[in-house]
């Protein structure tokens, strides 16, 4: 498979990322979507280089990943500046913000590390070693799928203790995962200001810290997350007596103490609202209020929400959302834990086998940008296209079309388009172009 036969969508925007390469390695990018798009079975880079046709030039890309893997910012941003450009969505503009790590195995693999497994499984495995990726996704709404993810960049995490192992050449220095999502953070609200939107991002509870919300608010951009049960709440500042302003600083916090299980535990207050979620409409049973919190600087919204196993808490910093906008913001999250499953069991992230400390990068960030350009290309496709499932009688027709049937269906329709022009325009029998659609349905 050549680059020829990738739809024009594809081919401009890998054009334009490649433009802040070198000249002799803007080229090979586009190579190697093509391998990560067509490789088969386990991810590895050489699996990508033989999907790719590449021959004893494999090197040179193997070069290139560590390369990419130091311009990952202006790619990214080009992405989704064209991706905004492309999808031209209304309303502000929410991002998903999380880590996850992917197993690594070999002490040679630079940046890898013990890390706590977020999910033990059956064999309580509380520790992995590996890579740890916190990553930014933009959140979108589908016209038929409902919500989807795109994620655009990532940030390795590498532990203080790691890093004096890595060699002195890749300039690396330790930040906390506050620090790297802050980054991220501030890299998407400076791309997308040129729309003059609002800029929104849900995060994880981790996230909810004084170093994130303090780089948020710098940025102009409300957080959207899970409040801890025992946060040290107050309540607002009490105006003057009188209307008048006494000297000093105003008030930015008040004297009395919120307590979270109070609220909760009292039967009046509660509330029964409308909101959306996971692509239908809800009841949710809600209690908010505006209160004043020290690690968001000033005041905040919390909205108790009353579930079948207890109740949570969550908050904006923009106390101007409603209670209903911060449910379906927290909700939306989901989407981006939908994109780690996806980069991980469809694009096979951590699987490349390569050491060097920016191949990893490199490599992480190719399997993020062809998650993407799939889902960029499957935007406007009809359903018959992503979901044909003639061989799979069994499954639901209905069923929104995965992540998996996108690139499926992406890869038969290069293949298509490559057999149609070596074809060049001879008309064939009906049994040999079924014979053709059976090879391109096994091969995709």
């Amino acid at each position: 498979m050549t680059v020829a036969y990738l739809p024009v969508l594809w081919q401009d925007l890998v054009a334009g990322m490649a433009s802040f390469l070198h000249q002799r390695l803007a080229g090979r990018l586009a190579v190697l979507l093509v391998g990560v798009l067509f490789a088969k079975r386990r991810r590895t880079v050489t699996s990508w280089l033989r999907a790719a046709a590449v021959g004893r030039g494999f090197a040179a890309f193997y070069y290139a990943l560590a390369a990419l893997g130091r311009r990952t910012g202006l790619l990214a941003g080009f992405l989704l500046q064209g991706a905004l450009l492309r999808l031209a969505p209304e309303g502000p503009l929410l991002f998903a913000l999380d880590d996850t790590p992917t197993p690594r195995y070999g002490p040679k693999v630079q940046g890898a590390g013990l890390h706590h497994n977020p999910t033990p499984g059956p064999t309580d495995q509380r520790f992995l070693y590996g890579h740890v990726w916190v990553a930014l996704s933009w959140v979108v709404q589908h016209p038929l799928w409902g919500t989807l993810g795109l994620p655009v960049r990532a940030a390795l995490y590498v532990r203080q203790k790691d890093v004096p192992r890595l060699p002195k050449r890749h300039g690396w220095t330790f930040h906390t995962k506050l620090e790297l999502a802050a980054e991220l953070l501030t890299w998407a609200a400076g791309l997308v200001r040129f729309l003059g939107r609002t800029v929104r991002v849900v995060a994880d509870g981790f996230y909810a810290k004084r170093p994130f919300l303090k780089a948020a608010a710098a940025a102009g951009v409300a957080v959207i997350s899970r409040l801890r049960k025992d946060a040290g709440l107050r309540t607002l500042p009490v105006p003057p007596r009188g209307g008048r302003r006494r000297p000093g600083r105003p008030a930015v916090y008040g004297t009395g103490r919120v307590s979270l299980a109070k609220r909760a535990g009292q039967k009046r207050g509660w509330q029964e609202v409308q909101t959306r979620q996971y692509g239908e409409v809800r009841t949710k049973r809600i209690k908010t209020f505006e209160a004043t919190w020290r690690p968001a600087g000033g005041r905040i919204r919390v909205v108790l929400v009353r579930e079948a196993h207890g109740w949570l808490a969550l908050f904006s910093t923009d106390p101007a959302l409603t209670a209903q906008e911060i449910l379906s913001a927290a909700a939306d999250r989901f989407s981006i834990e939908q994109n780690f499953h996806d980069l991980k069991e469809v694009e096979g992230v951590g699987q490349q086998q390569v050491r060097n400390l920016w191949a990893n990068v490199g490599a992480f960030h190719l399997s993020l940008w062809a998650h993407t350009l799939v889902e960029l290309w499957a935007w406007d496709q009809p359903r018959t296209v992503l979901g044909e499932r003639a061989d799979s009688p069994w499954d639901d027709p209905a069923r929104r079309p995965s992540h998996a049937d996108r690139r499926n269906a992406l890869q038969r329709h290069c293949l298509e388009q490559e057999f149609q022009q070596a074809a060049g325009g001879v008309t064939l029998t009906p049994e040999i172009q079924e014979f053709v659609g059976r090879v391109i349905r096994h091969a995709a």
